[in-house]
């Protein structure tokens, strides 16, 4: 008997279409390294977040909004994030936000996030480095302050660097999940 194939779901909510399209480039990169189709995107305004049940590896994309605030979808969804059960399953997450519009709640939502499924029992990947952006505050720190609980990026003011990030975090996945 041959083993499953490897399938990643990948939960978004988007506004503005940023996140969707960080999705989009999230997808074809990995497709592309896995050299198969193996990231499914769901929308989770049109797809309950307890599909993500089905998945052994996930990644969720998240923006800040505001003054800190959720995106609406996730904030329409936010009790369900509660309930899933992710115990054993890896889960690596990116986030969309203005460093400089906002700089005191720079990736708020990415940390809100991380902090809502890191109890139950899912192994987080994809931490990332903080370094080349400019802001004052952010809840998506670790600990230490010297990494964001996962992929961070600012279509506003750093579009020109996004692919060049999502590229370098979905190889930082792949070595990660070897």
């Amino acid at each position: 008997m041959s083993e499953p194939a490897l399938s990643i779901g990948l939960f978004y909510g988007s506004t503005t279409c940023y996140t969707e399209m960080a999705a989009e480039k999230i997808q074809a990169q990995l497709n592309s390294l896995f050299d198969d189709q193996i990231v499914s995107l769901f929308n989770i305004q049109e797809t309950p977040l307890k599909k993500a049940e089905e998945f052994d590896i996930l990644i969720f994309g998240i923006s800040t909004w505001d003054f800190g605030e959720l995106q609406e979808d996730w904030e329409s969804h936010w009790e369900d994030v509660f309930q899933l059960q992710l115990e054993g399953r890896i889960v690596a997450l990116y986030g969309m936000g203005d460093q400089y519009g906002y700089a005191d709640w720079f990736q708020d939502a990415l940390g809100m996030l991380h902090d809502a499924i890191a109890p139950s029992g899912c192994q987080i990947i994809g931490y990332w480095p903080n370094q080349g952006y400019e802001f004052a505050a952010s809840k998506a720190l670790t600990d230490d302050k010297t990494q964001f609980v996962g992929l961070s990026l600012d279509d506003e003011n750093q579009f020109d660097v996004t692919d060049q990030r999502i590229e370098q975090w979905c190889n930082q996945l792949l070595e990660e999940l070897a």
